[in-house]
């Protein structure tokens, strides 16, 4: 992932630990394109399609731990993750032109 990218998945997770604790879900889905997708691998959770669908998701089932990246260098957009519990995961990004997430999908190991 080019470093421009790797940044965006650093403010990313960054913006979710600071949802996680201050339970500002409303702020955190603007990172969402307006027309993106959520979806979970794993989970018993969405898929989600579209910001505000998102942020409801986010809204009435919060997630209550932070993440720490753990590796953030694929080209692919894929970047690893620990939940603060010690279990982790892997997160795959594709971006719109204005920097927004246009679709997430997370897989829970």
């Amino acid at each position: 992932m080019d470093n421009s990218r790797g940044r965006s998945v650093a403010e990313h997770v960054e913006a979710f630990n600071e949802a996680v604790t201050s339970g500002d879900w409303e702020t955190f889905s603007h990172r969402f394109a307006d027309d993106a997708t959520m979806a979970f691998t794993n989970v018993p959770a969405g898929p989600f399609h579209g910001r505000e669908a998102i942020a409801e998701g986010y809204r009435t089932n919060p997630p209550t731990e932070t993440m720490r990246l753990l590796d953030t260098t694929h080209d692919d957009g894929t970047a690893r993750f620990a939940w603060a519990s010690g279990a982790t995961g892997t997160m795959q990004f594709a971006w719109d032109s204005e920097g927004k997430v246009r679709q997430l999908t997370v897989t829970f190991d």
